[in-house]
Formats: structure tokens, sequence, C-alpha cells
């Protein structure tokens, strides 16, 4: 869905509509990221306790692309807490790609 409005000074502002999901953190896309994303942690480091997303920055989408010939359909990314010890500090940003009957493709964390 596009909506062009026309500005008083002829400029026109182009406003592409991109579906949103409506799910919560505690949803079933969210909670496979949050699986996988731990195990892929805890096999790089075993003081990884736990995973926590902070459900005020999780941002989740629809998707219509690709990752060369495999479709993306649900884009989610925000902040997390990586526990190590059982202890968290400052958190992490995340991103997860996932694929056809919410298969997740990637997770990546990165300190800000």
């Amino acid at each position: 869905m596009t909506v062009k409005t026309i500005l008083p000074t002829g400029l026109a502002i182009i406003v592409l509509a991109y579906p949103v999901v409506a799910q919560s953190p505690e949803g079933p896309e969210a909670t496979a990221c949050k699986s996988t994303g731990l195990v892929a942690l805890q096999e790089r480091s075993k003081d990884i306790t736990d995973l926590v997303f902070d459900a005020d920055t999780i941002a989740i989408s629809a998707s219509e692309t690709k990752v060369g010939d495999v479709p993306v359909k649900t884009v989610i990314l925000g902040d997390a807490y990586i526990a190590r010890n059982g202890k968290t500090t400052t958190p992490d940003r995340f991103v997860c790609l996932l694929g056809e009957k919410g298969k997740v493709l990637l997770t990546f964390f990165t300190s800000k």
C-alpha cells in the first residue's frame, strides 16, 4: 500500500506501509528466536545461563524478501540481556530472521 501526500510547496511524501505482525515478545516467533539464540550463545560460552528479550524494544515485522533463494517471512529486532552466571549487565542488540513455518534462519547479537 502506498500513501501519497502533496505538500503546499508541491513536494510529495511517499509512505510505504509494511505489515506489522501482531505478536508479543512472548509469541511463538520471539520464543523460537530466544530458544535458538540461547543455544547458540551457550555453545560459544558455557557461562551464559539465560537470555531475556526487552519487551519495550522488540519490533516484529512481516517480511516478503529473500536471502539468496531462502524466503524471509519475519524479522525481529530489539534489545536482549544475556545472563552470564545468573547476572546481566547492559543489553545487546539482536536481529532474528525467520523463514517459512517459523523456522529460525539467523539470530545475531552485538554489543551496543
